[in-house]
């Protein structure tokens, strides 16, 4: 990519913290990681500008940073929805209905898996376990959702898009 196409994107504002902790951890081994979790949190996912920044102050290649993004389930590289519901598909939510909640809410909200809503309001991701396989089948949206069946979902998705308290 060429020095003025990186030049025409914007370029994002860190947070004080943010600026720290890069410059506190920027030389360390291995803290790669740290810096981009720190940067997610800042943003709620990684942008391309700020990615593009990062690998400026850091002084490390952007096909390293994006190797590393890309490796790792929990980093971003898109805005989720405000409400950002995550589907527990390990095995327990799997095998009690995990996939019918995730095909449900599909139908529901006219996206698929790693897709926002038009109106930015719900995205849907496939997690793998959450922990909480007592409470088989699981989605997770500020709160855990168990016992979950499909018709459950309406109630939820009109609470969370209200605003008001989660059911």
């Amino acid at each position: 990519m060429s020095a003025s196409v990186l030049d025409k994107v914007a370029e994002p504002e860190f947070s004080p913290h943010l600026t720290q902790f890069i410059k506190d951890w920027k030389d360390k081994p291995g803290s790669l990681i740290m810096i981009l979790h720190q940067l997610q949190q800042q943003f709620g996912y990684l942008p391309r500008a700020a990615i593009l920044k990062l690998s400026r102050e850091i002084n490390l290649p952007l096909a390293k940073i994006y190797g590393v993004v890309t490796f790792y389930h929990y980093f971003k590289l898109t805005k989720p929805g405000r409400n950002n519901i995550q589907v527990c598909m390990g095995t327990a939510c799997y095998l009690k209905g995990g996939e019918d909640l995730l095909q449900e809410l599909e139908n529901m909200l006219g996206i698929g898996v790693n897709q926002v809503t038009e109106d930015g309001e719900f995205s849907i991701e496939s997690v793998r376990c959450v922990g909480c396989c007592g409470l088989a089948p699981v989605a997770v949206c500020g709160t855990v959702f168990g016992k979950l069946v499909p018709e459950k979902l309406p109630e939820i998705l009109g609470k969370l898009k209200a605003g008001g308290e989660q059911p």
